[in-house]
């Protein structure tokens, strides 16, 4: 017996050494595979814009064990890095010019333009750009417009057809399930609710799409006119005869390309433009991805540090990485006030709203860092409804034209699913103390007199909500109620009745920080940080897995999936702009 025990004991201990070794083997492996390798610049490289694939604000490193199970985010390019990349190509002897490679690049118009101008004032610099592609679909073609020479594939084809809005209806569906629908909302622009109380588009969300799409369809073609000296009626004339199934010489004929070239004789092209490279295969491509491990080449080291805090998605109530969590964007907000070496905020919002809740607590935050330092305000694609909120008492606030924002009004939905249940034969009874025992019962119609309580609770709501955007702009409660009732603006209209303070990109909300804080020199730190391999390794994996698994199988409709999740899951009062507004 002893010597069966004696055995036992050193096969557990034998077993014990063999796991942590493998384990160690393990993360030694994970750690190597994470592993960035700063990429070493060499004279006459060219940076490689190569546009395909979703854009977000920021990425953060691929989780590993989402790597090994084959899921990754190549399919995701950074706003950040693809900014600080053309940044730092500018001022680096070494980068000779930027060859823009157009694909199924998927961003909204206000990140359109914010690559745009980086662009344009690259070509400060005198270097090159050269555009691409095999088919230029609308939003690469209004980046590529800025290059020297447009090029594009001999049988390629480009994309122009304007702006549109197609939401969808789900009142007819729910119908026939026998769901109502039982809403209560604030604002006679206020449609995120229109999809389940109508069958169409009511006279005033018409009256505001078409005012907002085709503001940023004259942004767009403004410019693209201006760097192809096409007239911009020319473009719509263009435009309305669907370029995209025109033969590629006609695109040359228009002015909207310069040659027709197969991507081999583009790279022989780019390097008859270096001086001193006279063979193809010297010529060096540098990506983002190479981009961003290398250093800026120029800039001052200061101790007194502005801030970039980081807010994209919806807005929610918790502490998750998904979107801006209130609990966690609050813990942001109060390290940067309690930070001494931060001298001022850029708060970058790109959020189409959420949870009125969560949007009160995050404004506070900023309410309350602002009393001791600058804050300033970057708008992205989106700082409507719930995004407006959290942004409406900074210092200062700064959008970019395109940028869709406004959207202040309130609303709640509550499903009564009474029809449902007799469809299916349920029946339910009820016993209850008091009146209002049963509120919330989905299984029955809401009573008058509850109607108008929810009523009043989401008018009181709107009525917070504009005294927060009333205090935060100065602007009288009643003169902001007449431009807020829950109506979208874009940037440009945002601007000329006072919602926002200046058109701008994140550069120039950084210089307005700057001047606020009275800084010459200082260093920029984003927030929050990204996780690093460990944190990526060591954090929940369950959410992560589920949403990369979600968004395979869902495609294009995991977005439309996700905002029904969030509003099913959080604060049933929300402040949000329509969430199926699709802007192509």
């Amino acid at each position: 017996m002893k010597d069966f025990f004696k055995s036992l004991l050193a096969s557990i201990l034998g077993c014990s050494i063999v796991l942590g070794v493998l384990f160690l083997i393990f993360f030694v492996t994970l750690a190597a595979m994470s592993t960035k390798e700063q990429y070493t610049l060499k004279d006459n490289t060219v940076l490689t814009l190569k546009l395909d694939g979703i854009l977000a604000e920021r990425i953060e490193e691929e989780n590993p064990l989402l790597a090994i199970l084959g899921q990754n985010n190549e399919a995701q390019l950074g706003l950040d890095d693809i900014l600080s990349s053309i940044k730092k190509a500018k001022d680096n002897d070494k980068i000779k010019g930027i060859y823009i490679h157009a694909g199924a690049f998927s961003a909204a118009n206000a990140s359109l333009k914010e690559i745009r101008d980086e662009l344009v004032d690259f070509k400060e610099s005198g270097k090159f750009i050269v555009a691409y592609g095999d088919v230029y679909t609308q939003g690469c073609y209004y980046i590529a417009s800025v290059a020297d020479k447009l090029i594009m594939n001999p049988q390629g084809n480009l994309d122009l057809h304007g702006l549109s809005s197609s939401p969808m209806f789900y009142t007819g569906l729910l119908q026939k399930l026998g769901i109502e629908m039982q809403i209560f909302k604030v604002g006679t622009f206020k449609s995120a609710v229109e999809p389940f109380m109508l069958d169409k588009m009511s006279d005033a969300n018409r009256q505001q799409v078409s005012s907002y799409i085709n503001d940023m369809w004259s942004t767009i073609t403004t410019e693209i006119s201006d760097s192809r000296s096409i007239s911009v009626d020319k473009l719509n004339t263009i435009t309305d005869s669907l370029a995209l199934f025109k033969e590629p010489k006609v695109c040359v004929q228009d002015g909207l390309v310069d040659t027709l070239m197969y991507e081999t004789g583009v790279r022989e092209y780019i390097t008859s433009l270096i001086i001193g490279l006279d063979d193809v295969k010297n010529l060096k491509l540098a990506s983002v991805k190479d981009m961003v491990t290398v250093p800026t080449s120029k800039g001052t080291k200061s101790s007194d540090v502005i801030a970039v805090l980081y807010a994209e998605g919806s807005i929610t109530d918790g502490s998750g990485y998904d979107g801006i969590t209130s609990r966690r964007f609050v813990k942001e907000l109060q390290k940067l006030k309690d930070n001494d070496k931060v001298k001022a905020v850029v708060f970058r919002v790109n959020s189409p709203g959420g949870s009125a809740y969560a949007s009160e607590q995050i404004w506070k935050a900023v309410s309350d860092l602002k009393e001791k330092k600058p804050v300033v305000v970057s708008m992205g694609d989106y700082a409507a409804s719930g995004g407006y909120y959290i942004s409406c008492s900074a210092s200062k606030i700064i959008a970019q034209p395109n940028t869709l924002t406004g959207s202040i009004g309130i609303f709640g939905m509550f499903p009564n699913v009474e029809g449902l249940t007799k469809k299916v034969g349920l029946t339910f009874d009820n016993v209850k103390t008091n009146k209002h025992g049963d509120f919330g019962d989905l299984t029955r119609p809401m009573r008058e007199d509850e109607k108008a309580i929810l009523q009043n609770y989401i008018e009181r709501g709107y009525d917070l909500f504009l005294t927060r955007c009333s205090d935060g702009r100065n602007i009288a409660k009643n003169a902001l109620d007449s431009i807020a009732q829950g109506r979208v603006w874009t940037g440009r209209q945002a601007l000329e009745i006072g919602l926002v303070d200046a058109l701008g990109d994140l550069d120039m909300a950084i210089e307005e920080a700057a001047k606020l804080a009275d800084l010459e020199n200082y260093s920029l730190n984003s927030f929050p940080k990204k996780r690093d391999f460990f944190q990526s390794l060591m954090s929940d994996q369950k959410e992560e897995i589920a949403t990369q698994v979600m968004k395979e199988y869902l495609g294009s409709d995991y977005q439309l999936f996700k905002t029904i999740k969030e509003i099913k899951e959080q604060d049933f009062i929300q402040a949000r702009m329509p969430y199926d507004v699709d802007v192509r």
